[in-house]
């Protein structure tokens, strides 16, 4: 082999090194802004929309889906370049928080929906019990 050969090989085995620091850091660093348990679980409110708001805010991943987003990109052209030894892990951790991310999101989109809909429950339940209010007192009249 040439000089350069070698030279390239150390330059293609340190960039791989490299690579999957980077898949690495960006997923510990995805873990790092995903919503602590007792945020998502734990209320302090006044109100149920409150309460909605709250967990509605403390669901939001958009840094950890970025993060996410970048490992893949790392992973993808590692994988794709052969670049590393030991690939079945970073795609199973890849894999792992994709599912959990895909989770909260979707838990997200769920309470966005109930946060729309609890305030026009109560005003067509307040609109209903005046009506019937409303007929009742009629009836009284009569």
């Amino acid at each position: 082999m040439s000089q350069a050969t070698l030279g390239d090989d150390d330059l293609f085995g340190e960039a791989a090194a490299e690579m999957r620091a980077d898949v690495e850091e960006h997923l510990d660093e995805a873990r790092a802004v995903l919503p602590d348990a007792d945020d998502v679980w734990n209320a302090d409110a006044d109100n149920v929309l409150g309460v909605l708001n709250g967990l509605r805010s403390s669901l939001n991943v958009e840094d950890a889906t970025e993060h996410l987003r970048q490992a893949k990109k790392w992973y993808v052209i590692g994988e794709r370049a052969d670049a590393f030894d030991d690939p079945e892990d970073l795609e199973e951790a890849i894999e792992d928080l994709e599912e959990l991310l895909g989770m909260v999101e979707e838990a997200h989109e769920l309470v966005g929906e109930l946060t729309n809909t609890m305030p026009q429950l109560r005003g067509a339940l307040t609109d209903a019990a005046e009506a019937a209010d409303d007929e009742e007192e009629e009836e009284e009249e009569e």
